[in-house]
């Protein structure tokens, strides 16, 4: 240790609710910076988990004799459970000769209601602090660098506690759990080391507390407590410079934890000879992917423009092939214009984070795709949800919402788990009544809704939504994705949506041979006629004829619930020959997991029949 006289000020908070102490946090600062720590309390004290403070007491104190120490070594210690946490505990004391474990974890219990920490003889188990009720507080201590001060950061501030307490004379521990219900992490200081333990504490649980374990002279305790209440010591390496995490570690336990639950999936690498396997996991619709027409198509483009772009569309990458793909699915979707990006996602991605941003609304299905769910995000518009398919809650939300700002209503035209539909006619009827933007996801529906495989607009004969998205690689065999729309829409897009700016653009050959996927789909209708006749004959295979929602789109989800079970149903089938993916969480909700069969014309009628009875007999089971 050294002493160094610095211009220092010591800045205490100490917030309460209904005269319960909930939230407390100190700097030690140089004096131009009071203000602003100052402030930044302030309004830590008002979003505390436990509630938003009715009184705040600010403390300023000049700091003249600070001693500066190095923070403790860190070590993670992995427990699984409350009682392995506190083994851990237990194995450190006895190293350090304290046997009497359970009646310092009884003793420990009597901290919950106290404000400060019990000083605790760890022979005899004494306890020494003046004050029983109020216990003994560790004050005056900041790490450098300061941390953010509205921010709490459990962990630097803890080891800024731990090492001044494990510097105090006569303090050979520390056991702290904190009070916060959310935090279930504590430690034990000992030996120069700070063991960090995962969990101390079952979730929500609001007790909490510390003791200081002291060994030595009975009057020389007053000592420890003037050191541990009023010295001023400042930790002066980093907490993030002294652990060293086990980051693999951490990515294997989480990858065991998923095992264990039964959510671990894996790539498939498609073989030739595995061809054989009915495969009901392709949303490749219309079997367009392996067209010989469409084929030719990309290779022919791949020897005239090379396999890659070489840059973003506005710098170098648009080619002829992008240009007349744009304009094809203009027509196609009956618009101005459209805007092709690298993927489906992107351009969900893209489209909404650029229409609308802060101080802007977005209200979403709640069952709309991850991109969808992921571009609302990045837009830092305001999100409101409303349930699946239910117009009633739709026209609510709408109804309320301020009329400042923009509102985008966005929903899946066919929803990628459950294969139903969105009622295009009462959505769109809803959002021209309150003024809004009405955006839909057609990637599953085009090529599979509507009588010639053109969507929702063709299946409810009404209008189409103001923005029309899409995707070149379910039906239409290739790989990207799309925004149609009103010319000035698409402008913009292209001026301002950044992964389209910023992406390198989709090689020549998918915008080729999804130009020529459009125009096999618009030219032979029968394939869609095609696609809707096996859809029934499987659907009713399977029994589920009563059930007006499925046959609508080429998604048939056969619920399971438990994701194990689905996992070993679909093992099963894959057995007997027909690849029919288990959808489990993060796709779907926990406990809801399916089988998802997408059918598709590469699908024999008597594959069908054969898969539809297979699925019934495993469900039978």
């Amino acid at each position: 240790m050294n002493k160094n006289s610095s211009q220092l000020y010591g800045v205490k908070m100490r917030a309460s609710l209904d005269g319960e102490h909930i939230s407390g946090a100190e700097r030690i600062v140089e004096k131009n910076r009071i203000e602003a720590t100052l402030d930044a309390l302030v309004k830590r004290a008002f979003s505390h988990e436990r509630g938003e403070a009715d009184s705040v007491n600010l403390k300023i104190e000049r700091q003249e004799n600070i001693i500066r120490i190095n923070a403790l070594k860190v070590v993670e210690e992995k427990a699984s459970t409350v009682q392995e946490g506190w083994l851990v505990i237990e194995n450190v004391l006895a190293s350090s000769g304290i046997n009497r474990i359970p009646e310092i974890r009884e003793l420990f219990k009597e901290t919950y209601s106290m404000r400060g920490a019990m000083l605790l003889d760890a022979d005899t188990l004494e306890r020494l602090e003046p004050d029983k009720e109020r216990g003994v507080r560790a004050t005056f201590m900041d790490s450098t660098p300061s941390p953010n001060a509205a921010i709490k950061d459990h962990f630097t501030e803890a080891i800024a506690l731990a090492s001044k307490v494990l510097s105090a004379p006569n303090i050979i521990a520390e056991i702290c759990v904190s009070d916060d219900p959310d935090y279930t992490t504590g430690y034990i200081a000992a030996n120069g080391i700070y063991h960090r333990i995962n969990p101390l504490k079952e979730k929500g649980d609001k007790a909490g507390g510390r003791i200081f374990l002291y060994r030595g002279k009975r009057e020389d305790a007053a000592e420890t407590i003037r050191y541990l209440e009023k010295q001023c010591v400042i930790v002066t390496t980093s907490s993030r410079d002294c652990i060293k995490k086990d980051y693999y570690g951490e990515f294997s336990d989480a990858l065991e934890k998923y095992n264990q639950a039964g959510l671990t999936r894996k790539i498939r690498i498609w073989k030739s000879e595995e061809r054989c396997i009915a495969n009901f996991s392709s949303n490749d619709y219309l079997n367009l992917a392996s067209e010989p027409r469409i084929k030719e198509a990309a290779a022919k483009a791949t020897l005239e423009y090379g396999a890659g772009t070489g840059a973003s569309r506005l710098v170098t990458g648009t080619q002829p092939p992008h240009k007349l793909l744009e304009e094809h699915i203009a027509r196609f979707k009956g618009t101005d214009d459209a805007i092709v990006y690298s993927t489906g996602y992107m351009a969900n991605l893209g489209a909404i984070s650029t229409l609308v941003g802060k101080g802007d609304f977005i209200v979403s299905d709640e069952l709309n795709h991850a991109s969808i769910v992921d571009g609302a995000r990045l837009s830092r518009a305001e999100i409101c949800i409303y349930p699946h398919r239910d117009m009633q809650s739709l026209e609510r939300i709408l109804s309320t919402l301020p009329r400042s700002g923009n509102v985008l209503v966005v929903s899946d035209g066919v929803f990628s788990m459950d294969g139903d539909i969105l009622d295009l006619p009462r959505f769109i009827e809803l959002c021209e009544k309150y003024n809004t933007l009405s955006y839909v996801d057609e990637a599953h529906s085009i090529g599979v809704v509507g009588n010639t495989g053109h969507g929702l607009k063709e299946f409810f004969s009404c209008r189409a939504p103001d923005i029309q998205m899409g995707t070149l690689s379910k039906a239409l065999g290739s790989a990207g994705g799309y925004i149609a729309g009103r010319k000035e829409l698409v402008e913009y897009l292209r001026q301002k949506s950044r992964p389209f700016i910023f992406n390198t653009a989709p090689s020549a050959a998918n915008m080729a041979s999804a130009d020529m996927a459009l125009t096999i789909l618009e030219n032979e209708p029968d394939k869609v006629k095609s696609l809707k006749a096996k859809i029934s004959l499987f659907v009713n295979a399977l029994g589920l004829e009563e059930n007006k929602a499925l046959g609508q789109s080429a998604i048939i989800p056969i619920l399971i619930g438990d994701e194990r079970k689905a996992l070993e149903i679909s093992h099963s089938l894959e057995e007997q020959g027909f690849l029919v993916p288990a959808i489990r969480y993060p796709s779907v909700a926990k406990g809801s997991a399916r089988l998802r069969a997408a059918i598709n014309l590469s699908l024999d009628d008597e594959i069908l029949k054969r898969a539809a009875e297979a699925i019934k007999e495993a469900l039978k089971l």
